[in-house]
């Protein structure tokens, strides 16, 4: 165990979760990909309020979720699944009833635990052998599975009871690399940010915005290589290497 790091924070996406590995399992259901099946939902609860095309329906999406990117990577906001729909129908000039625009946002939300991301090779392993050291925590931004679902997907693997603290962008209206994110889970391990080291996939989030608040960084390849030069204090190929890289910091 290292004398300066007491805590580990974990991104989920690509690094703990595989990101649309959930795609495969639908296609074997005969079911349409996320993407679409947002769409297609969206087109059926307007469509019984009034007749509109699909057409219509998939560019207001379109154009809500490139704003959702600009505002996430400009402004380190997610915005919530109801918000983001919000901009939808107000482009479309609908309105839904609440109990409607309340389940259209559940099937949204739930998409991703009713059928579950795989989880990157020798994650489980790694997350066990750190707990026994370490403190861990859990920061991530919510894109469309919020907090309340990435814990219950978390805790379908068995997961959830290694971590002591769980900051989700949707919770704290902010996300990374904003430094509150940091900050708030240092506050919940109990420890300085300075003993902190977060895990992630991307360099501006996971690597600079751990580094803006003085903690540090391990930037890890094992489910997806983006091809970053990084700053980050280790690099992780391999997640049977990870309790050694920190154990190293």
């Amino acid at each position: 165990m290292s004398g300066k790091i007491k805590a580990i924070t974990f991104d989920l996406w690509d690094t703990v979760f595989i990101d649309d590995s959930d795609e495969p399992k639908r296609q074997s259901r005969g079911l349409e990909s996320k993407a679409l099946e947002r769409r297609t939902l969206v087109h059926q609860f307007l469509h019984k309020q009034s007749p509109i095309s699909k057409g219509a329906v998939n560019l207001a999406y379109n154009v809500a979720d490139a704003a959702f990117r600009q505002v996430w990577y400009g402004q380190s906001v997610t915005w919530s699944v109801e918000e983001r729909l919000l901009v939808i129908l107000k482009g479309l000039n609908y309105e839904l009833p609440k109990t409607e625009m309340d389940e259209l946002v559940k099937l949204h939300e739930e998409m991703e635990l009713n059928i579950s991301p795989e989880l990157a090779p020798g994650i489980v392993d790694a997350i066990k052998a750190l707990a026994k050291d370490y403190k861990l925590g859990v920061i991530s931004d919510a894109i469309f599975s919020p907090g309340r679902v990435l814990r219950e997907i978390l805790k379908k693997y068995d997961l959830l009871q290694y971590f002591s603290s769980f900051v989700f962008s949707d919770e704290v209206d902010c996300s990374k690399p904003n430094p509150k994110v940091f900050e708030i889970a240092a506050k919940e391990l109990g420890v300085e940010l300075s003993e902190i080291v977060h895990i992630g996939d991307r360099e501006q989030k996971d690597i600079e915005g751990p580094h803006l608040v003085g903690a540090k960084a391990i930037y890890t390849t094992v489910v997806l290589n983006r091809g970053d030069k990084t700053t980050a204090e280790a690099y992780c190929e391999d997640y049977s290497e990870l309790k050694n890289l920190v154990d190293q910091l």
